[in-house]
């Protein structure tokens, strides 16, 4: 039962949400100084076509670090303001 919540809040949610929260400011830093954009996908699992280490394993460990970051960040928020 632990490890079933240890892959849908570690591999799939926290994953989702830094993936988004790096596309996002990505897709806004790449447009300001007119540079390629990288889809979405690339963002989540990687750059295509590579098989360096850090594109394989160190996206998903950024995006669930930025994704645990948020959440934290969020939860700071709601129980300040609920104080």
């Amino acid at each position: 039962m632990i490890r079933f919540f240890q892959i849908i809040f570690g591999g799939i949610i926290f994953n989702f949400i830094g993936a988004s929260i790096r596309w996002i400011y990505g897709s806004v830093w790449r447009t300001l100084f007119n540079k390629p954009k990288f889809t979405f996908k690339e963002y989540l699992y990687g750059p295509k076509g590579t098989n360096d280490y850090y594109d394989k394993n160190a996206h998903e460990l950024n995006n669930k670090l930025i994704g645990i970051f948020a959440i934290g960040i969020a939860g700071a928020i709601i129980v300040a303001k609920s104080l």
